[in-house]
C-alpha cells in the first residue's frame, strides 16, 4: 500500500478511535462573532427558542436580562451568568444555550503536510482533525509537531508546554505518530482560533560508497536510527563491500568538519559488537574491498590493452 495512502487511513482510524473520549464538548469552545446561538430558558417564552446572531459588539441584549458579554466565553460560562441574571425573577432558573451555526476560525497549518496554509475551522476540532484537513503528515515529515497559541486563549494543555521569552505564547511539542495511532489520546487536544501547528522536515543521515542505494535517509519517526537499519532500508551492502571499514563521519558542533569513527559492521553482523546508532547528519561510508579495487583496475588495464591492440590492427 502507497505510503500517502496508509498515512491517510491513521488519520482516519486516530479521529474515529479518539473522537469518542477527546472531542471537545461545546463548553470548551469559545464563542465568536458571527456564531448563531439559541437560548433555551424554561418559563421565559420572550427569551426561548431565538437565533441570536453575535456580532463584533460581543455582547447580546436579552428581555428581563440585560446586556451580556457573549462573544470570548464559552457556553457553559454564559449559561452560568443568564442563569445568575434570571434569579431576580425565578428561583431555580433552567437556561441551555446552544450553538446552532459555527463561525470560521482560523488555524494555520504549516510545514511539511499535504498542504500546508492556514484551514477555516468550523465549531470544534481536535488537532488530528485540523491534521486531516490539511491533508496529513507527508513522507518526510519529522517525528514531532509543535503547536503554538496565543496566551490570550490560554496555555496548551499539555505536558512541557512553555510560554516564549516574549510571554506571547504557549508552546508545546507532540510526538506526531502517537498521535495518529491513538497511543497518546491526551494529546489530541482541542484546537484554538490562531493556533499554529507546524511540522518540521525530518532530519536525515546520508549513506554513501557501497550500499544498494546511496543517499538521504529521513529520520522520520525518531532522532535516530541504527548502522543496521539504515542499511537495510538502503537495499544492503554490495558484494565489493568492506564492511569492516565501515566509518561514521559525524558533524562536529554543526560546523563544516566531521569526526571520523570506525565501524566493524561485519562484527556488528555477526553479533560480536553492538549495533551503532546514527544521528542526524551523519554520513555513514562503506567502502570497497581491496580485492575488489584491484581487480577493477586490472580489469581496466585488460579493456585498456585491447582496445589498444584493436585500433593498431585496425591501424595496419
Amino acid at each position: 500500500m502507497p505510503i500517502k495512502v496508509i498515512l491517510f487511513s491513521c488519520l482516519a482510524v486516530a479521529s474515529m478511535a479518539i473522537a469518542q473520549t477527546t472531542k471537545p464538548p461545546a463548553d470548551r469552545y469559545l464563542l465568536g462573532v458571527d456564531d448563531q446561538i439559541v437560548v433555551h430558558a424554561a418559563n421565559v417564552p420572550d427569551i426561548s427558542d431565538k437565533a441570536i446572531r453575535l456580532d463584533e459588539s460581543g455582547i447580546i441584549n436579552l428581555p428581563m436580562i440585560g446586556r451580556v458579554r457573549a462573544v470570548g466565553v464559552t457556553v457553559e460560562e454564559l449559561e452560568t451568568e443568564l442563569k445568575n441574571r434570571l434569579k431576580t425573577y425565578l428561583e431555580h432558573p433552567d437556561v441551555v444555550v446552544s450553538v446552532s451555526e459555527f463561525h470560521p476560525q482560523p488555524v494555520s497549518v504549516i510545514g511539511e503536510v499535504g498542504s500546508p496554509g492556514v484551514q477555516q475551522v468550523h465549531g470544534p476540532k481536535t488537532l488530528v482533525e485540523v491534521l486531516s484537513m490539511a491533508g496529513g503528515p507527508r513522507q518526510d515529515a519529522g517525528p514531532t509537531l509543535l503547536i503554538t497559541r496565543r496566551l490570550t486563549l490560554g496555555r496548551v494543555p499539555l505536558p512541557g508546554a512553555a510560554d516564549d521569552p516574549t510571554g506571547t505564547f504557549s508552546i508545546a511539542s507532540v510526538n506526531v505518530k502517537a498521535l495518529l495511532n491513538a497511543q497518546d489520546p491526551e494529546d489530541n487536544i482541542p484546537v484554538r482560533p490562531y493556533d499554529v501547528i507546524s511540522i518540521p522536515r525530518a532530519e536525515n543521515v546520508y549513506l554513501v560508497g557501497q550500499i544498494g542505494k546511496v543517499g538521504s535517509l529521513p529520520l522520520s519517526e525518531n532522532q535516530s536510527i541504527s548502522v543496521l537499519q539504515a542499511i537495510s532500508a538502503s537495499g544492503g551492502l554490495l558484494p565489493a563491500a568492506a564492511p569492516r571499514n565501515a566509518k561514521i563521519l559525524r558533524p562536529i558542533l554543526g560546523g563544516p568538519r566531521r569526526a571520523e569513527l570506525d565501524v566493524d559492521i561485519k562484527k556488528i553482523l555477526e553479533g560480536k559488537a553492538n549495533d551503532v546508532p546514527l544521528l542526524a547528519g551523519d554520513i555513514l561510508l562503506v567502502p570497497a574491498s581491496t580485492g575488489y579495487r584491484a581487480g577493477i583496475k586490472a580489469l581496466e588495464a585488460m579493456l585498456q590493452i585491447g582496445s589498444m591492440a584493436a585500433i593498431y590492427g585496425i591501424v595496419r
